[in-house]
């Protein structure tokens, strides 16, 4: 950066407008000079940002005359943020989505891609024109899994329309092509329903995604195999068990699904005694993503609804609580123990009887008094209950070592402790016998002697 024309303002030099070189590149969409960009250190090549992911950069803010406003280098911390998504300064959207890994660019902004006319009081005056110094560390796609466990990364070729996206149930039309192990497998336009996609040999991850997309998104999605087609694989598709996948995804149009307020108890019951039939069915099939999704949906109906005739109640009943129940089941199986529990919870309310799911899952997330409690209980109202009492006898087993592993942590925790003391003990000792020591005088004979040779 050169050092800019310079005025004088009674005794004080401003810098004004920088003269950057011929290097400075305009990246402002509307090519108004509004952000340039100068290159300070070329990134290694291979591909950019795209909108959605995840980047991770170091910076340092300055003002025209080189006053510091921020850095991440002095908190010594990088910063992070979804690219494209309005999370930061305009300017650094733009500039940023220009830059490969790796690279130091410095990316002149204008009031109108930056703070504007009001600024950031204090540090940042109405107007400015403010210059960054940004390193691009790394980026990465974005993760839509609700865990964060990496299993569904989206990364956006091309921004959708509109601010709205499909919702579970909405009907929507996408031009896929999908790869594993880059051998293209399946290319075609498709009409689904989200969250019933396997119905049309369409993995639950690209479900999820389709959720998140725009009208007219482009996207590369990559599935780990929890998200793909499983354990089982797809024969058809000469894909073998436990593959990642790559989708190459376009949402050309959707319509929405009614939201639980737009349909009367009748229309609920009705779509909820689908939802049953299918989620029992994804349950067999040991789709397990899939069956939460239609159970979920008969919650979502008619947990609410309250000033039922008796006729309505009693049946919304009879759905709410296998409702309740298979979703338990579900988490079960996925190993998510704690929406197990919820579910158990939700179940509570409206019954007095304990699901034994309720049980199963507590001993999972180690509530082992709390389940052996309700164990003694179901066994005192039913002496011959075979399976209360395999429970019973497993969640003892599973107290007894959980008891003993802590005694053995604990053992060698109060172990280190004695030790620790000891050696802090020693070198007290150590320290006291040095400071009782005869000591050395002038003469080099110890003070001791010198009293003995005085009596």
């Amino acid at each position: 950066m050169t050092s800019g024309r310079e005025r004088t303002v009674g005794e004080r030099e401003v810098r004004t407008q920088p003269e950057v070189g011929a290097e400075a590149i305009d990246i402002s969409p509307n090519q108004d000079r509004g952000v340039l960009k100068v290159i300070k250190q070329e990134g290694i090549e291979g591909e950019i940002p795209m909108i959605g992911d995840k980047v991770y950069v170091h910076y340092t803010g300055t003002l025209l005359d080189g006053r510091k406003f921020d850095s991440s280098r002095d908190r010594k911390e990088q910063f992070a943020f979804n690219l494209g998504k309005g999370q930061v300064l305009k300017a650094w959207d733009i500039g940023i989505a220009s830059m490969k890994k790796g690279e130091i660019c410095q990316l002149f902004c204008k009031p109108t891609y930056a703070y504007g006319a009001s600024g950031s009081p204090p540090k940042i005056p109405p107007n400015s024109t403010l210059v960054f110094e940004v390193e691009l560390i790394q980026f990465k796609g974005e993760d839509l899994t609700e865990g964060e466990d990496g299993g569904i990364i989206r990364r956006i070729k091309k921004k959708g329309e509109g601010y709205f996206s499909p919702n579970e149930g909405a009907t929507v039309e996408v031009s896929i092509q999908g790869k594993c192990q880059n051998v293209l497998f399946d290319r075609r336009e498709v009409k689904f329903v989200v969250g019933e996609g396997d119905d049309r040999d369409i993995p639950i991850g690209v479900d999820k995604a389709v959720e998140k997309m725009q009208r007219g998104e482009q996207c590369l999605v990559h599935l780990k195999s929890k998200y793909g087609f499983g354990e089982k694989g797809r024969p058809e598709f000469n894909i073998p068990p436990n593959c990642e996948l790559d989708y190459e995804l376009e949402l050309r149009r959707f319509q929405k699904a009614k939201e639980s307020w737009e349909m009367h108890i009748q229309e609920k019951l009705d779509r909820a005694a689908t939802a049953k039939l299918k989620g029992t069915s994804y349950y067999k099939a040991g789709k397990y993503i899939q069956a939460v999704i239609q159970y979920r949906k008969i919650v979502m109906w008619l947990e609410q609804e309250y000033c039922l005739a008796q006729e309505d109640r009693q049946y919304t009943r009879a759905l709410l609580l296998p409702g309740h129940l298979n979703m338990a089941m579900c988490y079960l199986k996925l190993n998510e123990h704690l929406k197990a529990v919820e579910s158990c919870n939700k179940v509570r309310m409206v019954t007095s009887n304990l699901p034994p799911l309720y049980r199963e899952a507590r001993l999972h997330i180690n509530e082992f008094d709390l389940a052996k409690a309700d164990f003694q209980r179901v066994i005192q109202v039913n002496p011959h209950n075979r399976a209360a009492r395999t429970q019973l006898l497993l969640c003892q087993r599973r107290l007894k070592a959980h008891h003993e592993r802590n005694r053995k942590i604990y053992a060698n925790m109060f172990q280190k402790f004695a030790e620790r003391d000891q050696q802090a003990e020693a070198g007290n000792s150590s320290r006291h016998k040095s400071s009782n020591a005869p000591e050395q005088l002038e003469d080099g004979s110890p003070r001791e002697k010198k009293a003995r040779e005085a009596e």
